[in-house]
């Protein structure tokens, strides 16, 4: 079904070069150089136009290639506090690849627990153990935190971070447009009246998801019923939650999309618990393409951002950023990656389901 096309767009996606990126965007291999190493000497027409190469290509690109050398033996840190195991096993097999193909040392740090201020000083500490440090949600969006790390030079790079406002490298996918993307899967499918599962306040992704969810409404012309909008927080449990108060409407939704794939699993959990058959008596579709997006049945349709690799593009950003401050210069990258709606399962049309119902 869509799993093998999802597997060989994969493989494709990783044998791009800069030569072909440059070859799309029609520009030399030094611009796109220039524009995914954050230079300001490129016209932002120009840098559009090598951006959505990028994006429409899935480029991921090795900037740390050049440098193993000035790798070997440098420590970076990895800092987790996610809850999701899924998503915890994708960041560490590419953070893994990438320190193995530079030969840097990655070290592993779980801060689960702590506070405001065990955060603080642990980011202390931190600055005086490793050469950089990168950061998952959602310590990226730690104010505090980056003041630490910052205040201490120590360069860091964020993953799937949202934030308008790019003080800090950083390896992302464009979450309003994947959103959007599946709002309108699903509204193509015939969908009007759809629930909505927000991911956590903490983070600046949710926002953006959100915001993606309700533009594709308005596109269509579907009036947003906030009734519909549960909040949620990347949890299973937090799933469970929203998707029962979703299914106890007087008017439930036909269609439920949750704003990550553990979310999306416990709302399958749950309409099966109510008798329901997915899809013929609901949609669901998630995000991320984690291991719990084919852990359930049925198999869910989804929005793959390509963790793995990101977190392996973080560590080249990491090494070349580690390298420039020992050369006494900087530059901030802001890496988007490609994302891709994967179809699955999960989703059929309402009508299919009232027929089923009679």
């Amino acid at each position: 079904m869509k799993k093998p096309a999802g597997k060989s767009t994969r493989r494709k996606s990783e044998a791009v070069t800069i030569d072909v990126v440059a070859a799309r965007a029609k520009v030399s291999s030094m611009t796109v150089s220039r524009v995914i190493n954050g230079q300001s000497a490129v016209r932002e027409a120009t840098r559009e136009r090598v951006l959505r190469a990028v994006r429409e290509l899935g480029y991921i690109p090795n900037l740390a290639a050049s440098s193993l050398a000035a790798a070997r033996g440098t420590s970076i840190a990895l800092i987790y506090t996610n809850p999701s195991s899924a998503y915890l096993r994708e960041l560490l097999v590419g953070a893994l690849h990438g320190t193995s193909r530079t030969a840097a040392q990655l070290v592993v740090y779980t801060w689960d627990g702590f506070d405001a201020e065990a955060q603080r000083k642990a980011a202390r500490a931190l600055a005086t153990n490793v050469a950089g440090a990168i950061l998952p949600p959602p310590l990226c969006e730690s104010k505090s935190v980056l003041a630490e790390l910052a205040d201490a030079g120590l360069p860091v790079v964020a993953i799937a971070s949202s934030r308008e406002k790019h003080d800090i490298s950083q390896v992302r996918i464009d979450d309003f447009s994947a959103s959007k993307e599946m709002t309108e899967h699903l509204i193509a499918a015939g969908h009007t009246h759809i629930g909505y599962i927000k991911g956590h306040p903490n983070q600046s992704s949710s926002l953006c998801r959100f915001k993606g969810f309700r533009a594709a409404l308005l596109e269509a012309g579907i009036a947003f019923d906030p009734a519909l909008a549960q909040q949620g927080y990347f949890t299973y449990r937090s799933g469970l939650n929203a998707a029962e108060k979703l299914l106890a409407l007087r008017s439930p939704p036909t269609a439920i999309f949750a704003s990550n794939d553990d979310m999306a699993a416990a709302v399958v959990s749950v309409a099966h618990r109510r008798g329901l058959d997915v899809p013929c008596d609901l949609s669901v579709v998630g995000f991320d393409d984690t291991s719990a997006a084919t852990m359930v049945w049925p198999e869910l349709t989804t929005i793959r951002q390509p963790v793995a690799a990101m977190a392996d593009c973080a560590v080249d950003i990491l090494l070349r950023s580690i390298r420039r401050k020992e050369q006494g210069s900087s530059v901030l990258v802001d890496q988007v990656v490609a994302h891709q709606l994967i179809k699955r399962d999960s989703v059929a049309s309402p009508q299919r389901r009232n027929t089923r119902r009679t």
